[in-house]
């Protein structure tokens, strides 16, 4: 995956005041913001387009990259077996991890974890809950690989991820986090 696994943090913007953003940002020595979102603006947070983003973002000495390898609102990936993540029943987060298993997410992850080398890289979307977005997916496969990965939450203390610790049950495989239905066995 290129570069040796280190930490990266991952952040929501929601509807937050740049300023909170900031403060949550440099509480971790963030030195760039890498945007995963599919598309990358807010009608109601305008503040987060990435048009207005990093003029403010750089004058407080944080870069800016929209990262298009890993945004989220994917379509149904027609090539991948759909029982691969079938342990996912929201059909986002399903198409999501089918996304994970294809070149375009392995070109994206391995663009991050290059700039995540060589300085602290948040990956950022609009959703603040991580459970709750896509982010999860790119943090699960991260933890797979070695790295650890860190939520920063606006106005709340961060928290380490841990592979499985939301959503569907993960399994690992050279290093490739699939999402299979687990079926439960008859008890006796």
């Amino acid at each position: 995956m290129g570069g040796a696994a280190g930490t990266v943090w991952t952040i929501g913007h929601w509807t937050c005041p740049p300023d909170m953003v900031l403060a949550t940002l440099e509480s971790a020595q963030i030195d760039l913001v890498v945007d995963v979102r599919k598309m990358p603006g807010s009608r109601r947070s305008p503040q987060f387009d990435a048009d207005e983003m990093p003029s403010w973002l750089s004058a407080a000495e944080i870069g800016y990259l929209h990262l298009s390898d890993l945004g989220g609102r994917r379509p149904k990936q027609r090539d991948i077996d759909q029982r691969i993540n079938s342990g996912w029943h929201n059909t986002s987060f399903k198409n999501y991890a089918d996304y994970t298993l294809t070149e375009d997410f392995e070109r994206g992850l391995a663009r991050l974890s290059g700039l995540a080398a060589d300085q602290h890289v948040a990956i950022m979307c609009g959703e603040p809950m991580p459970w709750r977005c896509h982010r999860l997916l790119i943090a699960n496969t991260l933890t797979a690989r070695g790295w650890t990965v860190v939520h920063l939450m606006n106005g709340a203390a961060a928290m380490a991820h841990a592979l499985g610790q939301w959503g569907a049950e993960p399994q690992v495989s050279d290093d490739v986090v699939t999402y299979p239905e687990v079926r439960l066995g008859p008890t006796t």
